[in-house]
Protein backbone atom coordinates (compact mmCIF):
# COMPACT_ATOMS: atom_id res chain seq x y z
CA UNK A 1 0.00 0.00 0.00
CA UNK A 2 2.87 2.24 0.25
CA UNK A 3 3.58 2.77 -3.96
CA UNK A 4 1.12 5.55 -4.60
CA UNK A 5 1.11 6.51 -0.89
CA UNK A 6 1.70 10.53 -0.09
CA UNK A 7 0.73 12.23 3.03
CA UNK A 8 -2.13 14.07 1.54
CA UNK A 9 -4.50 13.65 -1.29
CA UNK A 10 -6.74 16.85 -2.21
CA UNK A 11 -9.61 16.25 -4.79
CA UNK A 12 -10.62 19.14 -6.51
CA UNK A 13 -8.61 22.19 -7.75
CA UNK A 14 -10.54 25.12 -6.62
CA UNK A 15 -9.98 27.50 -4.45
CA UNK A 16 -10.73 25.49 -1.14
CA UNK A 17 -8.14 22.42 -2.72
CA UNK A 18 -5.98 24.88 -3.75
CA UNK A 19 -5.41 26.73 -0.87
CA UNK A 20 -5.29 23.48 1.14
CA UNK A 21 -2.71 22.07 -1.36
CA UNK A 22 -0.73 25.26 -0.82
CA UNK A 23 -0.57 25.23 2.85
CA UNK A 24 0.47 21.76 2.64
CA UNK A 25 3.23 22.14 0.25
CA UNK A 26 4.82 24.83 2.07
CA UNK A 27 5.12 22.82 5.34
CA UNK A 28 6.91 20.21 3.15
CA UNK A 29 4.21 17.73 2.53
CA UNK A 30 3.72 15.27 0.39
CA UNK A 31 0.47 16.39 -1.44
CA UNK A 32 -1.41 15.20 -4.38
CA UNK A 33 -4.19 17.65 -6.24
CA UNK A 34 -6.68 16.65 -8.00
CA UNK A 35 -8.92 18.04 -11.01
CA UNK A 36 -11.55 16.57 -13.41
CA UNK A 37 -11.29 19.30 -15.47
CA UNK A 38 -8.27 19.72 -17.98
CA UNK A 39 -6.98 22.52 -15.55
CA UNK A 40 -7.91 24.00 -12.67
CA UNK A 41 -10.69 26.49 -13.09
CA UNK A 42 -11.84 24.93 -16.52
CA UNK A 43 -15.48 24.21 -15.25
CA UNK A 44 -15.54 26.80 -11.95
CA UNK A 45 -17.92 29.46 -12.45
CA UNK A 46 -18.92 32.85 -10.19
CA UNK A 47 -20.23 35.97 -10.06
CA UNK A 48 -16.37 37.81 -10.20
CA UNK A 49 -14.76 39.03 -6.84
CA UNK A 50 -12.15 37.69 -4.53
CA UNK A 51 -11.29 39.66 -1.24
CA UNK A 52 -7.94 40.48 0.88
CA UNK A 53 -9.00 38.20 3.45
CA UNK A 54 -8.34 35.24 3.13
CA UNK A 55 -6.61 35.60 0.04
CA UNK A 56 -3.44 37.88 1.09
CA UNK A 57 -2.56 34.56 3.78
CA UNK A 58 -2.24 31.99 1.21
CA UNK A 59 -1.12 34.11 -1.59
CA UNK A 60 1.54 37.69 -0.20
CA UNK A 61 2.14 38.27 -3.66
CA UNK A 62 -1.24 37.69 -5.31
CA UNK A 63 -1.94 41.55 -6.09
CA UNK A 64 0.97 42.13 -7.76
CA UNK A 65 1.48 38.65 -9.91
CA UNK A 66 -2.37 37.12 -9.47
CA UNK A 67 -4.58 37.77 -12.88
CA UNK A 68 -6.43 40.50 -11.04
CA UNK A 69 -9.18 42.45 -13.84
CA UNK A 70 -9.92 45.23 -11.59
CA UNK A 71 -9.66 46.74 -7.92
CA UNK A 72 -13.06 47.21 -6.47
CA UNK A 73 -13.90 50.88 -5.61
CA UNK A 74 -17.80 50.78 -5.19
CA UNK A 75 -20.74 48.71 -4.62
CA UNK A 76 -24.00 49.00 -6.63
CA UNK A 77 -27.12 47.74 -5.39
CA UNK A 78 -30.66 48.17 -7.53
CA UNK A 79 -34.45 47.51 -6.88
CA UNK A 80 -35.34 46.70 -10.78
CA UNK A 81 -38.57 46.78 -12.03
CA UNK A 82 -39.68 46.48 -15.31
CA UNK A 83 -39.77 49.83 -16.49
CA UNK A 84 -38.14 51.82 -13.62
CA UNK A 85 -35.43 51.26 -11.14
CA UNK A 86 -33.93 52.51 -7.76
CA UNK A 87 -29.88 52.72 -6.95
CA UNK A 88 -28.04 52.71 -3.85
CA UNK A 89 -24.51 53.12 -4.37
CA UNK A 90 -21.40 53.51 -2.20
CA UNK A 91 -17.70 54.47 -3.45
CA UNK A 92 -15.12 54.64 -1.17
CA UNK A 93 -11.08 56.59 -1.47
CA UNK A 94 -9.97 54.17 1.38
CA UNK A 95 -7.07 50.82 -0.12
CA UNK A 96 -9.94 48.49 -1.50
CA UNK A 97 -10.12 44.45 0.10
CA UNK A 98 -12.04 43.71 -3.00
CA UNK A 99 -10.85 42.67 -6.48
CA UNK A 100 -12.56 40.68 -9.64
CA UNK A 101 -11.04 38.00 -11.42
CA UNK A 102 -12.19 35.77 -13.96
CA UNK A 103 -11.81 32.06 -12.51
CA UNK A 104 -10.64 30.33 -15.36
CA UNK A 105 -7.08 32.59 -15.05
CA UNK A 106 -7.45 32.77 -11.04
CA UNK A 107 -7.88 29.13 -10.02
CA UNK A 108 -5.26 28.27 -12.67
CA UNK A 109 -2.99 30.43 -11.64
CA UNK A 110 -3.55 29.35 -7.57
CA UNK A 111 -3.08 25.72 -8.22
CA UNK A 112 0.48 26.37 -10.63
CA UNK A 113 1.49 28.05 -6.83
CA UNK A 114 0.89 25.30 -5.02
CA UNK A 115 2.63 22.91 -7.60
CA UNK A 116 5.80 25.06 -7.38
CA UNK A 117 6.14 24.19 -3.40
CA UNK A 118 6.14 21.10 -4.50
CA UNK A 119 2.24 19.99 -4.84
CA UNK A 120 1.47 17.28 -7.77
CA UNK A 121 -0.88 18.46 -10.06
CA UNK A 122 -3.01 15.74 -11.74
CA UNK A 123 -5.38 17.27 -13.94
CA UNK A 124 -8.19 15.48 -16.41
CA UNK A 125 -8.39 13.03 -13.21
CA UNK A 126 -11.66 11.83 -12.38
CA UNK A 127 -12.34 9.94 -8.61
CA UNK A 128 -14.79 7.21 -8.68
CA UNK A 129 -14.56 5.96 -5.32
CA UNK A 130 -13.19 6.80 -1.74
CA UNK A 131 -11.12 3.42 -0.52
CA UNK A 132 -11.47 2.66 2.93
CA UNK A 133 -9.97 0.07 5.28
CA UNK A 134 -11.22 -0.78 8.82
CA UNK A 135 -13.75 2.23 9.04
CA UNK A 136 -11.23 5.14 7.87
CA UNK A 137 -10.57 6.79 4.40
CA UNK A 138 -7.07 5.51 3.20
CA UNK A 139 -7.24 6.70 -0.79
CA UNK A 140 -8.76 6.86 -3.45
CA UNK A 141 -9.77 5.20 -6.63
CA UNK A 142 -9.60 6.68 -10.39
CA UNK A 143 -10.34 5.33 -13.62
CA UNK A 144 -6.71 4.65 -13.90
CA UNK A 145 -5.33 3.58 -10.27
CA UNK A 146 -5.66 3.70 -6.37
CA UNK A 147 -3.96 6.27 -4.93
CA UNK A 148 -3.56 6.12 -0.90
CA UNK A 149 -3.01 9.10 1.42
CA UNK A 150 -2.80 9.46 5.69
CA UNK A 151 -5.46 12.42 4.81
CA UNK A 152 -8.36 13.05 2.00
CA UNK A 153 -9.61 16.26 1.85
CA UNK A 154 -13.07 16.74 -0.77
CA UNK A 155 -13.13 19.58 -2.02
CA UNK A 156 -15.08 18.19 -5.25
CA UNK A 157 -18.19 21.14 -5.36
CA UNK A 158 -21.33 21.44 -4.25
CA UNK A 159 -22.70 18.00 -5.45
CA UNK A 160 -19.88 16.23 -3.91
CA UNK A 161 -20.55 12.36 -4.44
CA UNK A 162 -17.62 11.24 -2.41
CA UNK A 163 -19.21 13.04 0.81
CA UNK A 164 -22.54 11.34 -0.30
CA UNK A 165 -20.89 8.18 -0.58
CA UNK A 166 -19.29 7.84 2.74
CA UNK A 167 -22.50 9.14 4.31
CA UNK A 168 -20.88 12.32 5.37
CA UNK A 169 -23.92 14.50 3.45
CA UNK A 170 -27.42 14.06 2.00
CA UNK A 171 -28.68 15.03 -1.15
CA UNK A 172 -29.33 18.78 -1.73
CA UNK A 173 -32.78 19.98 -1.81
CA UNK A 174 -33.94 21.87 -4.39
CA UNK A 175 -34.74 24.80 -1.69
CA UNK A 176 -30.84 24.38 -0.69
CA UNK A 177 -29.23 24.94 -3.99
CA UNK A 178 -29.65 27.84 -6.66
CA UNK A 179 -28.86 28.02 -10.33
CA UNK A 180 -26.26 30.48 -11.14
CA UNK A 181 -26.14 31.27 -15.27
CA UNK A 182 -23.49 34.20 -16.20
CA UNK A 183 -22.47 35.28 -19.34
CA UNK A 184 -18.60 36.58 -20.16
CA UNK A 185 -19.32 40.21 -22.32
CA UNK A 186 -16.52 41.07 -24.42
CA UNK A 187 -16.08 45.46 -23.99
CA UNK A 188 -13.30 47.89 -24.98
CA UNK A 189 -11.93 48.96 -21.57
CA UNK A 190 -12.64 52.78 -22.02
CA UNK A 191 -16.23 51.89 -22.41
CA UNK A 192 -17.12 49.73 -19.15
CA UNK A 193 -14.83 52.93 -17.52
CA UNK A 194 -17.19 55.38 -18.79
CA UNK A 195 -20.13 53.66 -18.19
CA UNK A 196 -19.68 52.79 -14.88
CA UNK A 197 -17.90 56.02 -14.12
CA UNK A 198 -14.51 54.21 -13.06
CA UNK A 199 -11.03 55.43 -12.99
CA UNK A 200 -8.41 53.51 -14.76
CA UNK A 201 -8.64 49.65 -13.50
CA UNK A 202 -10.84 50.88 -10.96
CA UNK A 203 -14.07 48.02 -10.50
CA UNK A 204 -17.72 48.72 -9.47
CA UNK A 205 -19.75 45.22 -8.05
CA UNK A 206 -23.79 45.48 -8.81
CA UNK A 207 -26.36 43.28 -7.07
CA UNK A 208 -29.75 43.67 -8.32
CA UNK A 209 -33.10 42.74 -6.69
CA UNK A 210 -36.20 42.36 -8.46
CA UNK A 211 -37.19 42.15 -12.11
CA UNK A 212 -37.29 39.78 -13.69
CA UNK A 213 -37.13 37.81 -10.94
CA UNK A 214 -40.47 38.82 -9.09
CA UNK A 215 -41.66 36.86 -6.37
CA UNK A 216 -38.95 34.66 -7.49
CA UNK A 217 -35.28 33.58 -5.01
CA UNK A 218 -32.85 35.00 -7.05
CA UNK A 219 -30.52 38.20 -7.46
CA UNK A 220 -28.89 39.38 -10.32
CA UNK A 221 -25.09 41.06 -10.51
CA UNK A 222 -22.78 42.89 -12.95
CA UNK A 223 -18.78 42.43 -12.47
CA UNK A 224 -16.59 44.67 -14.10
CA UNK A 225 -13.56 43.09 -15.50
CA UNK A 226 -10.75 44.80 -17.57
CA UNK A 227 -12.16 44.30 -21.51
CA UNK A 228 -15.53 42.02 -20.36
CA UNK A 229 -18.09 42.52 -17.91
CA UNK A 230 -19.76 39.33 -16.12
CA UNK A 231 -23.67 39.42 -15.89
CA UNK A 232 -25.41 36.52 -14.71
CA UNK A 233 -28.80 35.78 -11.98
CA UNK A 234 -28.60 33.09 -9.29
CA UNK A 235 -32.12 31.91 -8.93
CA UNK A 236 -33.04 28.96 -6.59
CA UNK A 237 -33.93 25.99 -8.23
CA UNK A 238 -37.62 25.18 -6.31
CA UNK A 239 -38.55 28.91 -7.98
CA UNK A 240 -37.26 28.00 -11.70
CA UNK A 241 -40.00 24.66 -11.18
CA UNK A 242 -42.66 26.70 -9.58
CA UNK A 243 -42.63 29.27 -12.06
CA UNK A 244 -41.88 27.28 -14.98
CA UNK A 245 -38.93 29.35 -16.46
CA UNK A 246 -34.98 28.42 -17.89
CA UNK A 247 -32.84 30.46 -16.24
CA UNK A 248 -31.39 31.77 -19.45
CA UNK A 249 -34.76 32.89 -20.22
CA UNK A 250 -34.67 34.77 -17.04
CA UNK A 251 -30.94 35.87 -17.81
CA UNK A 252 -32.04 37.39 -20.81
CA UNK A 253 -35.01 38.99 -19.91
CA UNK A 254 -32.75 40.58 -17.15
CA UNK A 255 -30.63 41.70 -19.95
CA UNK A 256 -33.59 43.63 -21.28
CA UNK A 257 -34.34 45.62 -18.19
CA UNK A 258 -33.99 49.25 -18.34
CA UNK A 259 -31.62 49.86 -15.59
CA UNK A 260 -29.26 46.80 -17.34
CA UNK A 261 -29.67 46.90 -20.90
CA UNK A 262 -27.61 50.05 -21.30
CA UNK A 263 -24.89 48.52 -19.58
CA UNK A 264 -24.71 45.44 -21.52
CA UNK A 265 -25.62 47.11 -24.70
CA UNK A 266 -22.82 45.58 -28.09
CA UNK A 267 -21.44 43.30 -25.77
CA UNK A 268 -20.20 40.32 -27.32
CA UNK A 269 -20.35 36.94 -26.03
CA UNK A 270 -17.17 35.41 -25.10
CA UNK A 271 -18.35 32.86 -22.55
CA UNK A 272 -21.68 31.01 -21.10
CA UNK A 273 -21.28 29.38 -17.81
CA UNK A 274 -24.04 27.46 -15.43
CA UNK A 275 -22.95 26.77 -11.94
CA UNK A 276 -24.84 24.65 -9.07
CA UNK A 277 -24.96 27.69 -5.46
CA UNK A 278 -25.16 26.20 -2.24
CA UNK A 279 -27.89 28.31 -0.83
CA UNK A 280 -29.05 25.79 2.58
CA UNK A 281 -26.73 28.29 4.47
CA UNK A 282 -25.43 26.95 7.89
CA UNK A 283 -28.02 24.43 8.93
CA UNK A 284 -27.00 22.56 5.59
CA UNK A 285 -23.51 22.29 6.46
CA UNK A 286 -22.82 18.07 6.51
CA UNK A 287 -20.76 16.36 8.84
CA UNK A 288 -17.29 17.80 8.61
CA UNK A 289 -14.52 15.36 9.45
CA UNK A 290 -14.43 11.60 10.06
CA UNK A 291 -11.48 9.09 10.06
CA UNK A 292 -8.98 10.02 7.46
CA UNK A 293 -11.40 12.48 5.90
CA UNK A 294 -12.51 16.01 5.84
CA UNK A 295 -14.99 18.60 3.44
CA UNK A 296 -14.15 21.77 2.33
CA UNK A 297 -15.42 24.79 0.78
CA UNK A 298 -19.05 23.95 -1.42
CA UNK A 299 -18.43 20.56 -0.54
CA UNK A 300 -19.09 21.45 2.89
CA UNK A 301 -22.00 23.98 1.92
CA UNK A 302 -20.11 26.96 3.13
CA UNK A 303 -21.66 29.72 1.46
CA UNK A 304 -22.65 32.66 3.03
CA UNK A 305 -25.51 33.45 0.30
CA UNK A 306 -26.56 36.68 2.05
CA UNK A 307 -23.42 38.60 0.80
CA UNK A 308 -22.13 36.73 -2.03
CA UNK A 309 -19.16 35.56 -0.58
CA UNK A 310 -18.09 32.10 -1.13
CA UNK A 311 -14.94 32.05 -2.57
CA UNK A 312 -13.55 33.67 0.38
CA UNK A 313 -15.07 31.04 2.87
CA UNK A 314 -13.55 28.53 0.64
CA UNK A 315 -9.95 29.45 0.55
CA UNK A 316 -9.84 29.48 4.11
CA UNK A 317 -12.00 26.44 4.63
CA UNK A 318 -9.03 24.73 2.41
CA UNK A 319 -6.50 26.46 4.70
CA UNK A 320 -7.84 25.23 7.86
CA UNK A 321 -8.09 21.22 7.01
CA UNK A 322 -4.45 21.46 5.80
CA UNK A 323 -3.68 23.49 9.01
CA UNK A 324 -5.03 20.68 10.83
CA UNK A 325 -3.67 17.71 8.35
CA UNK A 326 -0.47 19.03 9.41
CA UNK A 327 -0.83 18.84 12.95
CA UNK A 328 -2.27 15.02 12.29
CA UNK A 329 0.93 13.62 10.01
CA UNK A 330 3.60 15.60 12.51
CA UNK A 331 1.50 13.41 15.55
CA UNK A 332 0.92 10.01 13.22
CA UNK A 333 -2.84 10.27 14.47
CA UNK A 334 -5.80 10.67 11.88
CA UNK A 335 -8.44 9.83 13.83
CA UNK A 336 -12.12 11.85 14.25
CA UNK A 337 -10.77 13.25 17.08
CA UNK A 338 -7.83 14.69 16.27
CA UNK A 339 -9.54 16.07 12.86
CA UNK A 340 -12.35 17.13 14.30
CA UNK A 341 -9.87 20.39 14.80
CA UNK A 342 -10.46 21.59 12.06
CA UNK A 343 -14.44 21.60 12.59
CA UNK A 344 -13.00 23.69 15.67
CA UNK A 345 -10.87 26.42 14.08
CA UNK A 346 -13.69 27.17 11.78
CA UNK A 347 -16.08 27.61 14.15
CA UNK A 348 -13.49 30.24 15.47
CA UNK A 349 -13.64 32.16 12.11
CA UNK A 350 -15.58 35.43 11.50
CA UNK A 351 -17.08 33.59 8.25
CA UNK A 352 -18.89 30.76 10.78
CA UNK A 353 -19.94 33.31 12.67
CA UNK A 354 -21.75 34.82 10.11
CA UNK A 355 -23.31 31.73 8.42
CA UNK A 356 -24.73 31.10 12.06
CA UNK A 357 -25.77 34.30 12.51
CA UNK A 358 -27.79 34.15 9.13
CA UNK A 359 -28.80 30.66 9.83
CA UNK A 360 -32.90 31.54 9.65
CA UNK A 361 -32.28 34.45 6.91
CA UNK A 362 -32.94 32.55 3.54
CA UNK A 363 -35.22 30.33 4.93
CA UNK A 364 -37.26 33.04 5.95
CA UNK A 365 -37.00 34.95 2.90
CA UNK A 366 -37.66 32.26 0.86
CA UNK A 367 -40.86 31.85 2.49
CA UNK A 368 -41.78 35.22 1.79
CA UNK A 369 -40.09 35.67 -1.43
CA UNK A 370 -43.82 36.90 -3.05
CA UNK A 371 -43.53 39.94 -0.45
CA UNK A 372 -39.43 40.52 -0.59
CA UNK A 373 -38.43 40.24 -4.13
CA UNK A 374 -41.61 41.06 -5.93
CA UNK A 375 -44.32 43.33 -4.24
CA UNK A 376 -41.66 45.43 -2.42
CA UNK A 377 -39.79 46.30 -5.02
CA UNK A 378 -42.29 47.11 -6.96
CA UNK A 379 -44.05 49.37 -4.36
CA UNK A 380 -40.26 51.47 -3.65
CA UNK A 381 -40.00 52.31 -7.27
CA UNK A 382 -43.57 53.40 -7.19
CA UNK A 383 -42.71 55.78 -4.19
CA UNK A 384 -39.73 57.47 -6.33
CA UNK A 385 -42.04 57.92 -9.27
CA UNK A 386 -43.87 60.29 -7.09
CA UNK A 387 -41.28 62.06 -5.98
CA UNK A 388 -40.18 62.42 -9.37
CA UNK A 389 -42.45 63.28 -11.37
CA UNK A 390 -44.98 66.59 -11.52
CA UNK A 391 -48.42 66.64 -12.62
CA UNK A 392 -52.09 67.98 -12.45
CA UNK A 393 -52.72 65.80 -8.97
CA UNK A 394 -51.18 67.15 -5.59
CA UNK A 395 -48.56 64.98 -3.82
CA UNK A 396 -50.93 64.70 -1.17
CA UNK A 397 -53.69 63.15 -2.83
CA UNK A 398 -51.25 61.07 -4.46
CA UNK A 399 -49.04 59.49 -1.42
CA UNK A 400 -52.54 59.19 0.52
CA UNK A 401 -54.11 57.17 -2.85
CA UNK A 402 -50.48 55.08 -2.37
CA UNK A 403 -50.47 54.06 0.88
CA UNK A 404 -54.38 53.57 0.57
CA UNK A 405 -53.33 50.87 -2.57
CA UNK A 406 -50.62 49.69 -0.13
CA UNK A 407 -53.07 49.01 2.64
CA UNK A 408 -55.28 46.95 0.68
CA UNK A 409 -53.24 45.06 -1.96
CA UNK A 410 -51.27 43.42 1.17
CA UNK A 411 -54.14 43.63 3.40
CA UNK A 412 -53.30 43.77 7.02
CA UNK A 413 -52.97 39.53 7.46
CA UNK A 414 -49.80 39.96 4.85
CA UNK A 415 -48.77 42.86 6.12
CA UNK A 416 -48.53 41.40 9.31
CA UNK A 417 -47.04 38.20 8.57
CA UNK A 418 -44.46 40.09 6.46
CA UNK A 419 -43.52 43.01 9.57
CA UNK A 420 -42.86 39.71 11.56
CA UNK A 421 -40.94 38.31 8.85
CA UNK A 422 -38.76 41.07 8.76
CA UNK A 423 -38.53 41.38 13.04
CA UNK A 424 -37.53 37.62 13.02
CA UNK A 425 -34.55 38.21 10.82
CA UNK A 426 -33.54 41.39 12.05
CA UNK A 427 -33.73 39.45 15.16
CA UNK A 428 -31.64 36.75 14.21
CA UNK A 429 -28.81 39.17 12.77
CA UNK A 430 -28.52 41.10 16.14
CA UNK A 431 -29.10 38.54 18.92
Amino acid sequence: MTENKVDVIIVGAGPAGSAAAITLARANKKVVLLERGDFAGSKNMFGGAIYEYPTNELYPTFKEEAPIERINKEHRYIINDDKSSVSVSYKSEKPSTSYTVLRAKWDKWCADRAVELGAYFSPQTTVREVLKKDGKVVGIRTDEEDFFADVVILADGVNSLLAKQLGMRRDIKDSEAAIGVKEVLKLPKEVIEQRFNLGENEGCVTEIIGSPMKSMMGLGFIYTNKESISVGIGVNLDELTKNKITPNELLNLFKETPAIAPLVKDGELLEYSAHLIPEGGFKAIPKLYDDGVMIVGDAAMLVNNVHFEGTNIAMLSGKLAAETAIEAIDANDFSKSMLSRYEQKLKNTSFYKDLKTYKDTVKTAHNNSESFFGYYPEKINEFFEIITQTGYIPKKSLFRRYIKNFIKERKYSSLFKDIVSFIKISIGIIK
